[in-house]
């Protein structure tokens, strides 16, 4: 019953928006700095940080892992909370380096479980970081879920209000087909309806999944 209702929800959502084209970014690297940068930010604060890392040709672990840790608050100001991210970033690097000589090739053959967990006890790397990581930077079949994913599938009654986010994920993953792709799109188009129609006051008319039963919250 709940794969077919996330099935017709994924459905009336890709219908409605099309492919999302996530997760931009030209390298692993790349899309791993943009997840941690796009904590507490919008993505075009993220795009700013990015371009200017690019720039000054630094955007990659070697070259951050010598980058003062001043020098690289500056290049991320624009993403706000610079001084936390660039913490969190340098952390990041910090455990590439330590453990796997600073090449994310060498993180291609750990396990998805045990890659999870590492990256898990990096200070400042949280479940839809990490994830987001897994997914998009290395793609393995892991679903990212993050408060728009729990607004709209507790107000469609797929799950209980006080939900956390492995029980979240657990509900998506666990009932959807093993695909990185559609895991990757799905998200990305809960993300969507999520800012567009089913905002913390929701605005159902218009909304692709107005037709399906749900429940408002506010």
């Amino acid at each position: 019953m709940i794969s077919t209702q996330l099935t017709e929800i994924y459905q009336l959502l890709f219908d409605s928006f099309g492919p999302q084209h996530w997760w931009p970014g030209q390298s692993q690297f790349e899309i791993i700095t943009g997840a941690i940068l796009t904590q507490n930010t919008s993505w075009a604060n993220v795009e700013k940080a990015i371009v200017n890392l690019k720039s000054a040709d630094y955007l990659t672990p070697e070259k951050l892992y010598h980058l003062e840790v001043s020098q690289l608050a500056e290049y991320i100001r624009p993403a706000g909370y610079y001084n936390i991210k660039t913490k969190r970033l340098k952390n990041f690097i910090n455990w590439l380096f330590d453990n796997y000589d600073g090449q994310l090739a060498n993180l291609e053959t750990v396990d998805t479980g045990q890659l999870r967990a590492e990256l898990l006890s990096i200070n400042g790397i949280g479940f839809e970081t990490a994830d987001s990581i897994l997914l998009y930077a290395f793609e393995r079949l892991i679903f990212v879920v993050d408060a728009y994913t729990a607004r709209i599938a507790f107000r469609h009654q797929l799950i209980e209000p006080d939900a956390n986010y492995e029980q979240l994920r657990e509900l998506f993953q666990s009932n959807l087909p093993e695909d990185t792709q559609l895991f990757n799109e799905y998200h990305a188009l809960l993300v969507r309806i999520g800012k567009e129609f089913c905002k913390p006051k929701a605005r159902c008319p218009g909304c692709p999944l107005e037709k399906l039963p749900h429940s408002l919250d506010d």
